[in-house]
């Protein structure tokens, strides 16, 4: 394994793995734009068999990892409104997290503990924002990660009950130690962890672009 290593301000640092090997299964990634009789309009991604729909939120929307401090040395959302957040450096409580590559990203596989979040957005009016600034539903198939570009879609396996579902990255976290990703609550739920909370899982890069 090849090891990458990020700084953060000089106070911690953390290691990711990316494997000289690249995930042997090939999907077909597509994409279209759906317009609705409103005239607004959405991404949507069909990727091994699951669907996603991209609908960048309003800047009015919190965000869902408040404790982000600035993104690419600029307040979130003004990062993310001039479109600078893919593998853009990031201040969470004062550390900084360095995003991996793209290329460092198609070849990332790591096997550790998976937890979800969301949770509290059920209970809050309005909607909330992902950090690349994409509205973040609970009961989606996405994902949070420390250091995946944005967006990415990953290939995630309950290690214990070997299922597996494909995931669009576009979050940040989990900022909890000994857990490398967060899911929605609708990806916990297919994966069959909602009611543990965490899972031994692996999670393998399918495209670093999307």
């Amino acid at each position: 394994m090849l090891c990458f290593t990020a700084a953060s301000c000089g106070v911690i640092r953390t290691t990711y793995d990316v494997t000289e090997e690249t995930v042997k299964t090939t999907y077909k990634l597509s994409k279209f734009t759906v317009k609705s009789a409103y005239g607004a309009s959405k991404l949507v991604y069909h990727v091994g068999g699951f669907t996603f729909k991209v609908v960048t939120a309003p800047l009015s929307w919190p965000l869902t990892r408040q404790e982000i401090e600035t993104i690419d040395g600029l307040p979130p959302k003004e990062a993310i409104r001039q479109k600078k957040v893919k593998k853009a450096p990031y201040v969470v409580n004062g550390r900084r997290y360095v995003p991996m590559s793209v290329e460092q990203a198609r070849n990332y596989q790591e096997t550790g503990i998976a937890s979800w979040y969301g949770y509290e957005t059920y209970r809050q009016k309005g909607g909330h924002m992902t950090a690349n600034g994409e509205a973040f539903h609970p009961n989606g198939l996405t994902a949070a990660h420390k250091y995946l570009p944005l967006p990415t879609f990953v290939k995630v396996t309950n290690l214990k009950n070997r299922r597996s579902i494909i995931l669009r990255v576009n979050d940040r976290g989990p900022f909890v130690d000994g857990r490398i990703i967060d899911l929605s609550a609708g990806a916990a739920r297919k994966l069959g962890f909602y009611d543990k909370g965490t899972a031994k899982v692996r999670v393998e890069t399918i495209t670093a672009e999307g």
